[in-house]
C-alpha cells in the first residue's frame, strides 16, 4: 500500500498493516538479551538497564539467565581464546531468531590487547555479528543506539524471498562449530560460514555466507 495513503487512513482512525509488519513488530519489541558479561564493557551494559536509561522502552529489560530463553547475545568485553569456545557454545544454544551485538573494541578486534597471544581478535570470527559498537568502553547511549539499529534491521526483514532471515531459510547454517585448542591455536581459526578466510598460495579470499557487507556498524 502507498505510504501516503496509509498515513491518511491512520489520521482517520483506520489502521492498515500486513502480517510481515506485525511479525517484525513483535520480534523487535521483545528482544531478550542473555545475562552475561566478559569484562569492563559489561559495567556499561548493566548501567544501560538502570532507571536513568530505561531499556524497557525497547522491550529488552528482561535479561535471561539461560541461553535457551534469550535471543540476543551482547558480547561485552574482552574475548580470550579460553572463553571463545564457551561463547560459541552459548550462541548455539540460543533460540532462533537470534542476534549478536559486539560491544566495545575488545569484542570487535581485540582492542588494546590485540597483540596478546591469548586474546581473540574479534568474536565475528566465529559467530555472525549484527551490530558493532566501537569504543573502549562505549557509553550506555551507544548500546541504546545499537538496539535501535538492530530494531531497524529486524523491521526490514522479509518473511519470504532471498533476503529472508536465517531462521526462515532451511538451507542456512544454524549451528556453528565450537573451536577447540589445537597444537598452536584455536582450531578452526575461524568459522568458514562467518569469517572470510584467505586461501594460501592464491591471494584470494573465500567469502562465507554471512560476510562483512551484511553487518551494520553503530557509530
Amino acid at each position: 500500500m502507498d505510504q501516503t495513503l496509509k498515513i491518511e487512513l491512520g489520521k482517520q482512525g483506520v489502521f492498515v498493516t500486513t502480517l510481515q509488519e506485525l511479525y517484525n513488530w513483535g520480534r523487535r519489541s521483545s528482544v531478550w538479551p542473555m545475562q552475561f558479561g566478559l569484562a569492563c564493557c559489561a559495567i556499561e551494559m548493566i548501567a544501560t538497564t538502570m532507571a536513568r536509561y530505561d531499556l524497557a522502552r525497547f522491550g529488552a529489560e528482561v535479561f535471561r539467565p539461560s541461553p535457551r530463553q534469550a535471543d540476543l547475545m551482547i558480547v561485552s568485553g574482552t574475548v580470550t581464546k579460553k572463553m571463545a569456545p564457551q561463547v560459541v557454545r552459548l550462541y548455539n544454544q540460543m533460540a532462533e531468531p537470534r542476534y549478536v551485538i559486539a560491544m566495545g573494541a575488545c569484542a570487535i578486534s581485540g582492542g588494546p590487547f590485540k597483540q596478546g597471544y591469548n586474546v581473540l581478535k574479534g568474536i565475528d570470527r566465529y559467530i555472525p555479528v549484527d551490530v558493532h559498537i566501537p569504543g573502549c568502553p562505549p557509553r550506555p547511549e551507544a548500546l541504546i543506539q545499537a538496539f535501535i539499529t538492530l530494531q531497524k534491521k529486524i523491521d526490514g526483514q522479509h518473511l519470504t524471498g532471498a533476503d529472508r532471515p536465517r531462521h526462515l531459510d532451511a538451507n542456512a547454517q544454524g549451528e556453528f562449530p565450537v573451536p577447540e585448542f589445537g597444537e598452536h591455536d584455536l582450531e578452526p581459526t575461524s568459522n568458514q560460514g562467518v569469517w572470510p578466510v584467505e586461501i594460501q598460495g592464491t591471494g584470494n579470499r573465500e567469502q562465507g555466507t554471512e560476510g562483512h557487507s551484511q553487518r551494520l556498524t553503530c557509530d
